[in-house]
């Protein structure tokens, strides 16, 4: 191999990537428990009550700021999580390149959507 020794041992490979993907992958599942546990029973007590038991529960900080963290640290697993799959399965350079185009913009497109849903809804008058 023509790499050196020190590069052998950090555990990088070529693409010099790896480990924070994978630290990254682990640390999102990681933070998904509690914010899962911590958004579920709140959306899963008010969804079927209407909008204004969605507002009023999301109006407040705690409710809000859990759903948006959970958003976020959904959609950056998913997206770390989709990656892996592209990068391993599909091997032609024009179609991995825009997949992993379509993934991140989708990913971004979905965060904002939530975010600005999210927003709207703890923002809305009473």
């Amino acid at each position: 191999s023509m790499a050196s020794q020190a590069s052998r041992s950090s555990g990088l490979g070529p693409a010099r990537d790896g480990t924070h993907h994978w630290w990254a992958q682990r640390l999102t599942s990681i933070a998904l428990v509690p914010l899962t546990l911590a958004f579920l029973p709140a959306f899963a007590g008010v969804a079927a009550e209407g909008f204004h038991a969605v507002r009023e529960t999301y109006s407040h900080p705690f409710h809000a700021i859990t759903a948006i963290l959970f958003i976020a640290a959904a959609l950056y697993h998913l997206l770390l999580g989709v990656q892996v799959v592209i990068e391993d399965y599909i091997h032609h350079g024009v179609w991995k390149r825009t997949l992993l185009v379509l993934n991140t913009l989708g990913c971004i497109l979905l965060g904002a959507a939530g975010v600005f849903a999210i927003a709207r809804i703890a923002l809305a008058p009473f």
